[in-house]
């Protein structure tokens, strides 16, 4: 079989088993509905229809955005009229960008912990072992098969969120203010970087493991360090700028590497075979 065609049917095979079932898509569409579009959208049209000094909770954040004012770490704050006008600034701009990422990690841990381990489940692994065509050209099928859906499912989010960011801001702003270069880098650099290690990791994970919730499970330590840097970001003690953002997509390409040389070293088709007895 060309190797080509044998990678489009792999990628076929796994985004239709991906539709076929409401465990893996709805997930998948929940997630990017709440935190990427319904929850910004609300936080934003609060924030800039508020009093925002008169609600306690906010005072916290406020209060770590004149730090960044006088810091001049985000020049355009000092010029803006209103803490209105800021605190939208910031939570478009910045604040919602590290939550982002955990739709790419989030698609990618279900669509790869459904690659061999939910092979496995449906006993359809073994067969799909005898199939005449490389370990190579199988990893790649199943790679693909999770990273395209879950980078294009990141990709739509974004542009729906800039949509209604757009549309938030411009009644306060009088421009189109979305996207800034943090935006575009992470979501052209970091996006992609972030999902291709996330999927090497899981289809390393689940190629061990007997079953698709096991392999979600392990795979979602992932989010772990995506927690820590929201809560920077939120706190004002960790502001992501263009040259972190580029450094962590470099730093997440040599962890795809690393990952990559793992999975062809302990994977083979006599591995999988005795993983699943």
């Amino acid at each position: 079989m060309n190797k080509r065609h044998a990678i489009r049917a792999l990628v076929r095979k796994d985004i239709r088993a991906i539709t076929a079932s409401v465990q893996l898509w709805l997930p998948m569409i929940i997630v990017p509905l709440l935190i990427g579009i319904i929850m910004p959208a609300a936080l934003l049209w609060v924030a800039s229809r508020t009093e925002l000094r008169t609600i306690g909770n906010l005072k916290f954040m406020l209060d770590s955005l004149d730090a960044l004012t006088r810091s001049g770490q985000i020049p355009q704050l000092a010029s803006m009229p209103t803490d209105n006008h800021r605190i939208v600034y910031y939570l478009a701009l910045y604040m919602f960008a590290p939550l982002f990422l955990i739709i790419p990690v989030m698609a990618s841990s279900i669509l790869t912990a459904n690659s061999f381990a939910g092979e496995k489940e449906r006993k359809t692994l073994e067969g799909l072992l005898f199939i005449p065509i490389s370990m190579d050209t199988l990893f790649k099928g199943k790679v693909l098969a999770a990273f395209i859906p879950s980078v294009l499912l990141s990709w739509v989010t974004f542009i729906i969120y800039g949509i209604i960011a757009n549309i938030l801001m411009y009644p306060m702003f009088g421009q189109l203010m979305f996207p800034n270069l943090n935006w575009i880098i992470l979501v052209l650099w970091v996006v992609p970087s972030c999902s291709l290690m996330v999927i090497l990791f899981n289809v390393l994970i689940s190629a061990k493991v007997r079953g698709f919730q096991e392999a979600y499970q392990l795979g979602g330590l992932v989010v772990i360090p995506l927690l820590a840097l929201i809560a920077g970001q939120a706190s004002g003690m960790l502001l992501i700028r263009p040259f972190m953002l580029l450094l962590i997509g470099a730093i997440l390409l040599l962890v795809c590497f690393i990952l990559l040389r793992l999975v062809t070293l302990w994977n083979s088709r006599q591995q999988l075979a005795e993983s699943q007895i």
